[in-house]
């Protein structure tokens, strides 16, 4: 059995072929905030915030406990040799948990393939690029699709989501290293226009780009980043996405990139594109200069408003 959260919530008994599916939001809120705190016990009073939110039903226990009934039948308990019942959703004192009994979540699979690939970049380029993209490929959609937005859920689908994001920029430094830069340029522009203001994704179309003898066309998506980053947030580029344009601007090779496969630790780059502590803090000095200049602009403007003589009503 398999417990799929990677898109709509699903059962997949892989004996049969079998996918179950919770009908309702309520019913598919519920497995999912389950296989989420798969193996513990999840209190029913968060369960009940989880369906409910700020509007419990007056009964809120007895509703919980009849989602909860309705969701056993969808899976009959197992009986194992000898008649041991083996029971996947357990109830407790507290609430409720769901014992996965051997079996495995596809965002637990997801998990161990994409950093298996991560750890393999160094050494196996072509081999890691294959890994993160079947870890990739184990995903049908947004993570914990239609399961409402309660607190349990939403949170975990907003790890998932950040975890797929840095899986695929994992997968596209393993194609840069494995030479596969022709291959990629177009899934890349595709990866600038749905997540414009991830600026990993300008660093590593600019290199594959580059690398294509595309140079102009690299040095003006850095300007599409720029003024994106800009008009939106109000910043300047990071030192690693200048780094490159430079890189690139002056014909350097280091305009390749390098990422470190370690998930969250901090990118290593050529020699050639090395920041010193001192730029570093002299970039966070400007960027927090120019937020200081905005703020200072907009009080101007609020003091001019109202100094204005505003007719009576």
């Amino acid at each position: 059995m398999e417990f799929r959260i990677l898109g709509s919530v699903q059962i997949c008994d892989d004996r049969t072929g079998r996918l179950i599916v919770p009908a309702g939001a309520k019913q598919r809120a519920l497995l999912g905030a389950l296989v989420v705190k798969a193996c513990q016990v999840v209190p029913s009073d968060r369960l009940v915030d989880e369906l409910w939110g700020q509007r419990p039903p007056g009964n809120a226990a007895n509703a919980l406990q009849a989602h909860v009934a309705r969701l056993r039948r969808l899976r009959p308990v197992a009986v194992g040799p000898g008649g041991q019942r083996h029971e996947w959703l357990v109830t407790r004192p507290t609430g409720y948990v769901l014992r996965l009994n051997g079996a495995e979540t596809d965002a637990q699979r997801f998990t161990r393939l994409a950093a298996e690939g991560r750890a393999l970049i160094p050494a196996d380029p072509a081999g890691a690029a294959d890994l993160l993209r079947g870890a990739l490929g184990l995903w049908r959609g947004a993570a914990l699709e239609g399961s409402g937005r309660g607190a349990i859920c939403a949170a975990e689908a907003s790890l998932l989501e950040e975890s797929r994001l840095v899986a695929t920029e994992a997968l596209y430094d393993a194609c840069l290293r494995a030479g596969r830069e022709e291959e990629i340029t177009g899934e890349l522009e595709e990866l600038t226009v749905a997540h414009p203001l991830r600026e990993r994704f300008y660093e590593l179309l600019m290199t594959a780009l580059h690398r294509c003898g595309r140079q102009a066309e690299a040095l003006a998506m850095y300007e599409r980043a720029r003024h994106r980053l800009r008009h939106d947030l109000g910043i300047t580029p990071g030192p690693a996405l200048r780094g490159r344009m430079e890189a690139i601007l002056h014909g350097r090779e280091g305009a390749d990139t390098e990422a470190d496969p370690v998930e969250g630790a901090p990118r290593r780059h050529d020699d050639t594109d090395l920041r010193t502590l001192r730029d570093e803090v002299a970039w966070l000095r400007r960027r927090v200069e120019l937020l200081s200049q905005e703020q200072r602009d907009l009080g101007g403007r609020l003091d001019r408003l109202m100094a204005q003589d505003v007719p009576s009503l």
